[in-house]
């Protein structure tokens, strides 16, 4: 999110990111598949987040009108998502955090991440330097 947005150093991250992601979008929808009765919501996750993911990836590739939106909030909406679900799923073996109330941990990334979505954009919206 940070690094100029050119060839380089944030393109290679892109790709790794995005590859990284695939790994893990495969593997939410095996662990679904082969646990269904418990783990159903993984496949639900899984292709929600990873969509956001492929918009931002293919926005960035493809080069489409006004890609630049789309691949800033395809990205960043991937990592709330992902974030997300890790918060989900891993808050009740965290000590002082399985006190809270679970429903928190849904929305928090999306709370803090939907502005720096929007704060982006708007850099770029205004610099049209990508």
């Amino acid at each position: 999110m940070s690094s100029k947005k050119k060839r380089g150093m944030h393109t290679i991250c892109g790709e790794i990111y995005h590859s990284a992601y695939v790994v893990v979008f495969v593997t939410s929808l095996t662990m679904a598949i082969l646990n269904w009765e418990s783990s159903a919501y993984l496949f639900f996750i899984g292709i929600f987040s990873y969509s956001f993911a492929f918009i931002g990836y293919l926005a960035g590739k493809r080069k489409w009108k006004n890609w630049t939106v789309s691949h800033i909030s395809g990205m960043l909406g991937s990592y709330i998502a992902i974030c997300t679900a890790i918060l989900v799923v891993n808050v009740s073996n965290i000590t002082i955090l399985n006190q809270w109330n679970p429903l928190i941990f849904w929305f928090l990334p999306s709370i803090i991440g939907s502005p720096l979505i929007f704060l982006v954009g708007q850099k770029y919206k205004k610099s049209k330097s990508i």
